[in-house]
């Protein structure tokens, strides 16, 4: 029987377990899909929650199924981030666990910075900006305080959402840097205490005070859950990783100067682990935008600015295949990138989630020939552009978007001539935006990289060295990460259209 580590990844969207070997070769993985459920909060509004108890059902039959299978010796989980679970004294969940998508309102955003501080002022002092919906994660608790007063007051214990797994499987309640880090509010990484903020919302009593780095051991797994898995005693679990570490982690790993990694999915994230920076510095200009600073694995800042890349892509195409009656996904070529951009007629502007991006204030829409179609419109249908009737056109004034909102990015994550620039994930696979970005940014190498899961990857590389002691940089050994460089091409006007493109997102403010 081989040697298995098991990895539970818990994306947004896709749920998956999988199995990889001591060299870091995935062995078996399995995938699942899981719809909200809804609970009523007490201004009676339905909320959007996660099935905590579907998951966790799915989880153990995987973890069984593949311990029937694979000598376990380790496991290690990996989560999206801005989710907490309120754990009761029962070591139960207490109350939902709200989905960050879920957006309360002006009113609740209001009340939340009168108690907190302004978004500037704790973007400053957290590292962290300010977004809409419940993607800082004390949003997330101030909501379940407010909205489920008596499922709060039950909690004895605010678990991240990677250590809530961990609890279930050791019975540890810990925290680790990487999903604290992470756009939270919560936490003061120069200072490695909890902010101001979790002070006002009266959690500190509430939070882990054990501290437990992703890429160590929580514990082992508890006899009574090993029985019911069918593991055998000692499985050692290390502490979890926000996901996004995870992904960055391989790369880390195998060292080779200084880089940014472009990881693209629903969110575009883009992170800058520079070794020169040996603590989290806003800059003025950062200041209001989705710019801040995660913490690596190996506990140092990483400068990340982020967007809601695929998202806008997706949303546009299921437009686009609705009004062409297709299922087909729309292409075009750096020809016809060439003429949107010489044309200066057709801007597809940001942000489909308000005040997230690169562009906060931005309404999104299509500009066609001087009139703004709003987001809105378009997906219901009431007024659309004539450009999703052209297949070329549209798909080429996407990509400028895509690649304007990336360029704008690199440049606040301190991007620097010589940085090589490293894409995964969904983007990897679109040629003319790779084309794209690499011709407007010569100073700069662009890779697409063919790492496969790299957050799953990254999460059994924790559990590994959980388990073993080797070292990131011994294991990173065993990671094969192809990379093939983008070659540039002609970009055009791209610089005059990029200038149109800017003014048009700042008009819609």
């Amino acid at each position: 029987m081989k040697t298995g580590i098991i990895v539970i990844d818990i994306g947004m969207t896709n749920k998956k377990v999988a199995v990889y070997d001591e060299r870091l070769k995935q062995l078996d993985v399995a995938y699942r899909n899981f719809a909200p459920v809804s609970v009523r909060d007490s201004l009676g509004n339905d909320v959007p929650a996660h099935d905590l108890d579907g998951m966790r059902e799915w989880f153990a039959s995987c973890i069984k199924e593949f311990a029937s299978k694979y000598d376990i010796r380790a496991l290690s989980v990996t989560t999206h981030g801005a989710t907490a679970v309120f754990v009761g004294v029962d070591g139960k969940p207490c109350a939902p666990c709200v989905m960050y998508t879920y957006e309360p309102g002006k009113e609740f955003h209001d009340s939340f910075h009168a108690l907190c501080g302004s978004g500037d002022e704790l973007q400053r002092m957290t590292h962290s900006p300010r977004f809409d919906s419940m993607i800082n994660l004390a949003k997330g608790i101030y909501f379940v305080r407010e909205r489920f007063p008596k499922e709060f007051a039950a909690a004895e214990t605010i678990l991240n959402f990677p250590q809530y797994w961990t609890f279930l499987l050791t019975g540890k309640k810990c925290y680790e840097q990487t999903f604290l880090a992470c756009h939270t509010y919560l936490w003061e990484q120069n200072k490695r205490a909890w902010s101001s903020v979790a002070e006002k919302l009266g959690i500190t009593g509430k939070m882990p005070s054990d501290f437990v780095g992703p890429c160590s051991a929580a514990g082992t797994v508890l006899p009574e859950v090993a029985e019911k898995l069918g593991l055998s005693a000692g499985v050692v679990v290390a502490s979890g990783i926000h996901d996004s570490n995870a992904s960055l982690l391989p790369y880390l790993a195998k060292g080779g100067g200084d880089f940014v990694l472009n990881s693209t999915g629903t969110w575009c994230v883009l992170m800058h682990p520079d070794d020169s920076c040996s603590s989290a510095v806003m800059g003025e200009d950062d200041i209001g935008k989705a710019v801040f600073f995660n913490r690596s694995a190996l506990d140092k800042p990483v400068k990340t600015a982020i967007f809601l890349g695929g998202l806008e892509v997706d949303s546009y195409v299921k437009i686009f295949r609705r009004e062409n009656s297709t299922d087909a996904f729309p292409c075009a070529t750096m020809e016809d990138v060439r003429d949107v951009l010489r044309r200066k007629s057709d801007f597809v502007l940001p942000e489909i989630v308000r005040g997230s991006g690169q562009f906060p204030s931005s309404r999104a829409g299509i500009s066609e020939g001087g009139k703004f179609f709003p987001y809105e419109s378009i997906l219901g249908g009431s007024a659309v552009p004539g450009i999703l009737a052209d297949e070329r056109r549209f798909w080429a004034a996407l990509v400028v978007s895509m690649v304007i909102q990336t360029e704008t990015a690199l440049r606040r994550v301190a991007l620097k001539d010589g940085t090589a620039v490293f894409t995964e994930g969904g983007f990897r696979k679109n040629a003319l935006y790779n084309t794209l970005l690499a011709s407007v940014m010569r100073k700069n190498d662009f890779f697409i990289t063919g790492i496969s899961e790299a957050t799953a990857a990254g999460s059994a590389m924790c559990a590994l060295t959980a388990l073993t002691g080797a070292s990131l940089s011994e294991l990173g050994k065993n990671i094969p990460i192809e990379k093939t460089r983008i070659m540039p091409d002609d970009a055009g006007d791209y610089e005059s259209y990029k200038q149109e493109w800017l003014r048009m997102a700042a008009e819609q403010e």
